[in-house]
């Protein structure tokens, strides 16, 4: 099936490794602008590269930022309007799967996963969101990962909704969802 995002922008978090590389790769193949949002600016860079090299005259902006807090999601969003435009399409992929019995899963590590996953992704929403709105069209898109849907009995039970949300304010199409990939090889148990 051939896709085109010609003139679409996509902001893409944990977009420097695994799923969220892959979704860049396939979105700027596709003719969409796409921004990578991570922390690292190692992997920023070697990401930026190879999805330039296999799809030369990709527009591409890699941002380093730590969306776990407010500050950095709205500096990832401020440098992707600024070196792009725009912003017509949020996927929120960041995020690890920390694993352990329920009752040694620290406060700390509960409040990090909810930082990453949770609210960043509603931080990062309440930013893109207007311009959607103006728009008159828009994505915000929450990838999910396995532990969401069938949480194991030693792990944590994480969980974003499962349904459309937004108003559908007359014509235009604009959308909340969240996906889930199902099992797919990403590296993240090869870095482990």
């Amino acid at each position: 099936m051939q896709l085109s995002v010609a003139g679409r922008v996509a902001l893409i978090t944990g977009g420097s490794k695994g799923l969220g590389l892959a979704m860049a790769q396939a979105f700027a193949a596709a003719g969409g602008a796409v921004a990578i949002v991570a922390r690292g600016a190692e992997s920023l860079a070697a990401a930026e590269a190879g999805i330039k090299a296999a799809t030369p005259g990709a527009q591409v902006a890699a941002i380093s930022a730590d969306i776990g807090t407010a500050a950095g999601c709205e500096a990832a969003f401020a440098e992707a309007e600024a070196k792009l435009g725009k912003v017509d399409i949020l996927i929120n992929n960041a995020g690890t799967s920390q694993r352990g019995p329920f009752l040694e899963v620290t406060d700390a590590l509960w409040q990090n996963d909810l930082d990453l996953k949770l609210f960043a992704a509603i931080r990062l929403g309440r930013l893109v969101w207007p311009g959607m709105q103006s728009r008159r069209w828009g994505r915000i898109i929450n990838v999910l990962n396995t532990g969401a849907k069938a949480p194991p009995a030693e792990g944590t039970h994480r969980r974003l909704p499962r349904r459309r949300h937004g108003p559908d304010q007359g014509p235009g199409q604009r959308g909340c969802e969240a996906q889930h990939p199902g099992q797919c090889h990403a590296g993240r148990a090869d870095r482990q």
